[in-house]
């Protein structure tokens, strides 16, 4: 592997801050490879049309049971080397859920990745959650995705085991100029 590929791994729980850090990424023009959507595609490509909380995590551990827990990572390792052959340097991966992607991705990556967990207080992901536009959550919905994605996609793991952390307790400014000190400070962007 090319030792100036840089791969940084966003991780946290749903409402941490995760889209914010991709989104300073992307607009960086650091191309990302969003998990989640591996996950859209393939229910596309199974008929399904309409997405909806449910039917999305019935469809997440379906597939996962049927093809495996490396099912999504096996498709964004192979998105991966598709940026690096085309000379990409730095690469954003959204959304790594599992253990068990970790472990594969650490494997294949050894050296040019880096995670980066972004934590929040619960009462803030869930308030966070309940205002997005895009998929909003109520509590009863947040609290069923937290533990679904802790107990039957092993989220906590990569979570845990992070090079860094950023706690995003604050406003969206203070994160934004948190998160890109940090990212200069390791060398991802200028």
């Amino acid at each position: 592997m090319n030792n100036d590929v840089k791969i940084l791994a966003i991780v946290g729980m749903s409402g941490s801050g995760k889209s914010t850090a991709v989104e300073y990424l992307t607009d960086h023009n650091i191309p990302k490879i969003y998990f989640g959507g591996i996950i859209y595609k393939a229910m596309a490509e199974a008929g399904i049309t309409e997405i909806t909380p449910e039917n999305q995590r019935e469809f997440r551990e379906a597939i996962r049971a049927k093809e495996g827990n490396d099912f999504v990572v096996k498709r964004a390792i192979a998105d991966v080397h598709n940026l690096i052959n085309a000379g990409q340097k730095r690469i954003v991966l959204d959304g790594v859920y599992s253990w068990t992607e970790y472990k594969i991705l650490r494997k294949e990556f050894p050296t040019e990745m880096t995670v980066v967990a972004i934590v929040a207080p619960k009462s803030l992901r869930r308030k966070r959650l309940a205002e997005r536009p895009e998929r909003p959550f109520n509590a009863q919905e947040a609290a069923e995705r937290d533990q679904t994605e802790i107990e039957n996609l092993e989220k906590g793991g990569p979570i845990a085991i992070a090079d860094y952390y950023i706690y995003n307790n604050k406003d969206l400014k203070s994160f934004v100029v948190d998160f890109a000190a940090l990212m200069k400070e390791i060398g991802f962007v200028d």
